[in-house]
């Protein structure tokens, strides 16, 4: 029974995750949410009786732990950061075309609809940025820049990629993503 819980409220996490990400927080219901996870209403309710700001915060987590794999797994690609962060930008980029635009940042439009109306959401948008520029920042680290200049290139790299991805989107372009990628390379490589 423990197995068919865990795999249901995960179902709803993710199906949450997936809709905000490509509908936002306001076009999403959770009618909706019950139907792409396979789960009744009273599933929902049940996981989450705060409701659907309740809910958003995880699915949130959730698209914060999904982009921090990619970060990782993007910085992981190569010793030097500078390369490594051309090689994240064009995993995005792939990510993009291969959902045909669709799945950009798990948490922006959600973020920037919820602002100043659902701090629960804030709070889960906010520790996504800084579980983020953490992410980037120990690759920096790990190559011998200050702990400053690590924070806040990181910043600097996370805040880039947030923009690029968006106008990657809406253009239906990877241009953006290797442009950034491009000259964010070049600022890492200045601070060596």
């Amino acid at each position: 029974m423990k197995t068919t819980t865990t795999g249901t409220r995960e179902r709803i996490v993710r199906s949450t995750s997936r809709l905000l990400q490509r509908q936002g927080y306001e076009g999403t219901g959770i009618k909706q949410i019950s139907r792409e996870a396979e789960a009744t209403l009273g599933s929902v309710y049940h996981f989450f009786p705060g409701g659907k700001q309740e809910l958003a915060a995880e699915a949130i987590r959730h698209g914060d732990q999904e982009f921090a794999e990619l970060l990782r797994a993007g910085l992981a690609g190569a010793d030097d950061p500078a390369e490594a962060i051309t090689t994240c930008t064009g995993l995005l980029a792939t990510g993009l075309r291969e959902s045909d635009w669709q799945d950009g940042c798990p948490i922006t439009s959600t973020a920037l609809e919820t602002i100043g109306r659902a701090p629960v959401i804030e709070q889960a948008v906010a520790e996504a940025f800084t579980h983020w520029r953490a992410v980037v920042a120990e690759k920096l680290l790990a190559a011998g820049l200050g702990a400053d200049d690590a924070r806040e290139l990181a910043a600097t790299v996370v805040s880039t990629l947030e923009g690029a991805e968006l106008t990657a989107q809406v253009a239906r372009s990877e241009e953006p993503l290797h442009l950034a990628g491009k000259h964010l390379a070049r600022l890492i490589r200045s601070y060596r």
